[in-house]
C-alpha cells in the first residue's frame, strides 16, 4: 500500500495564510501612513504646495503626486462661498422657481473669460431670452416672481435678515395656493407678508416703518394684513412695546439702564391696562420718554418722537397717560427729586 501523503506543506500554507490576514490591517494602517524614508529612516513630512512627501533630513523625495483628500478650496462667508461653488445653490422659497431652475450668465464670455464671437454672442443672447421666458411660462409664475422680488427690495431696505424673507416668501405662497391673492395688489400682499413674517420671526417693525418702503398706502396694507392673517390663520399675538426698546434707544444713543427701566415702566402699565388700544411704537416711546426723565439721560420729545418714528403729540400723550396710571408724581417709590422732575416735565408738556 502507498503510504498516506503528508499534509505538512498544506498545513505551512495555511499558517501563511492566517498570518498574511493578521497582517492585512496593519499594512493598510501603514499604507494611510506616511512611508520612512529609505535611506535614513525618517519619517518625511509633506510640503501641500505640491503634495509631496519628503524627508527633512536628507530631501529624498519618497513620494510625489499624492491624492489630497481633503476639501479643495475653503470659504469663510456666503459671498465667497457663492463666487467658488461650481454647484447650484439651495432650495431657497426666496426664488419663485425656488432656485431648481438654469440661469445664464449674463457676461458674454466662455470659461476662460475670453469674450465671444458676434455669431455665439446672438446665440447665448437669443437662448438667455428664452430661458427667461420659460422660467416665467405661467401668469402665477409672472406674479410670483414679481411678488418676490418686492419682498427683497424691501427687506434689503429695511435691513431684515434672510430668514424673515423666507418666511415672507412661503406666506405669500400659501396665500396664492389658496387663491387669497385675486383681487388685490401684488405690492399690498407682499408688504403685508412681510409685515406678518417680521411678527412671526420677533423682528420689531411697525406697520409704518414697513409701508415706508413699499408702494402702496397703509390703509391698504393693514385691510390686506388683517385679512390674509385671519385667512391663513397665523395666530399671532399682539406685539409687546418692549420688542422695540433696544432699537429705539441705540437709535438715542442712551445706556442700557434706561432700557432696563422702560421696560419695567412698560411692565407697569401694561398691569394698569393701559396698552389697549395703543399703537406699541408710541407706548414705547412714551416709557423711553419717562426712563430718560428718570435715569437723568434727557431726551426732548422732539429727538424722542424722531427716533421711534412717531409725533411729538403721541409721545406726550403716551407720557401723560403712564405718569398718570402709575401716579409717579405722588408714589412713595420715588426719591422727591424725581417726583419734582416729572412735575415739572409734567408741567411744561
Amino acid at each position: 500500500m502507498r503510504s498516506p501523503t503528508p499534509r505538512s506543506g498544506s498545513r505551512t500554507r495555511t499558517r501563511e495564510r492566517g498570518r498574511a490576514q493578521e497582517r492585512a490591517p496593519t499594512r493598510e494602517r501603514n499604507r494611510e501612513r506616511p512611508s520612512v524614508c529609505p535611506e535614513c529612516e525618517v519619517t518625511p513630512v509633506r510640503i501641500s504646495d505640491d503634495s509631496e512627501l519628503v524627508c527633512p533630513e536628507c530631501g529624498l523625495v519618497v513620494e510625489d503626486a499624492r491624492i489630497d483628500h481633503g476639501p479643495e478650496w475653503h470659504a469663510f462667508d456666503y459671498d465667497e462661498r457663492q463666487q467658488r461653488s461650481r454647484v447650484g445653490g439651495p432650495v431657497t422659497p426666496t426664488l419663485h422657481d425656488k432656485g431648481l431652475s438654469t440661469t445664464i450668465d449674463w457676461r458674454d464670455a466662455d470659461a476662460t473669460g475670453q469674450a465671444l464671437s458676434d455669431r455665439k454672442r446672438q446665440r447665448v443672447s437669443r437662448l438667455r431670452q428664452w430661458n427667461e421666458r420659460i422660467k416665467t411660462a405661467g401668469a402665477s409664475e409672472r406674479t410670483l416672481q414679481s411678488a418676490l422680488g418686492e419682498i427683497h427690495r424691501m427687506a434689503s431696505a429695511l435691513g431684515l435678515p434672510q430668514s424673515v424673507r423666507k418666511v415672507a416668501s412661503v406666506l405669500y405662497r400659501r396665500a396664492l395656493d389658496e387663491d387669497l391673492v385675486r383681487g388685490r395688489s401684488i405690492e399690498g400682499t407682499a408688504t403685508a407678508m412681510l409685515y406678518a413674517a417680521c411678527r412671526i420671526e420677533g423682528i420689531a417693525r411697525s406697520l409704518d416703518e414697513v409701508t415706508t418702503v413699499s408702494r402702496v398706502e397703509r390703509t391698504q396694507v393693514g385691510r390686506t394684513y388683517r385679512y390674509l392673517a385671519g385667512e391663513l390663520e397665523l395666530g399671532l399675538e399682539p406685539v409687546d412695546p418692549k420688542e422695540y426698546v433696544p432699537r429705539f434707544r441705540s437709535a438715542l444713543e442712551l445706556p442700557e439702564i434706561v432700557g432696563t427701566t422702560a421696560k419695567e415702566v412698560i411692565d407697569a402699565t401694561v398691569a394698569e391696562g393701559l396698552l389697549s388700544g395703543k399703537s406699541p411704537t408710541g407706548f414705547a416711546a412714551g416709557a423711553l420718554y419717562i426712563a430718560g426723565l428718570l435715569c437723568d439721560e434727557r431726551r426732548t420729545q422732539e429727538a424722542v418722537a424722531d427716533a421711534t418714528g412717531v409725533t411729538t403729540v403721541t409721545v406726550r400723550n403716551h407720557y401723560k397717560a403712564q405718569v398718570d396710571a402709575l401716579d409717579l408724581s405722588t408714589g412713595d417709590d420715588l426719591s422727591k427729586g424725581t417726583r419734582a422732575v416729572l412735575d415739572q416735565e409734567g408741567a411744561t408738556s
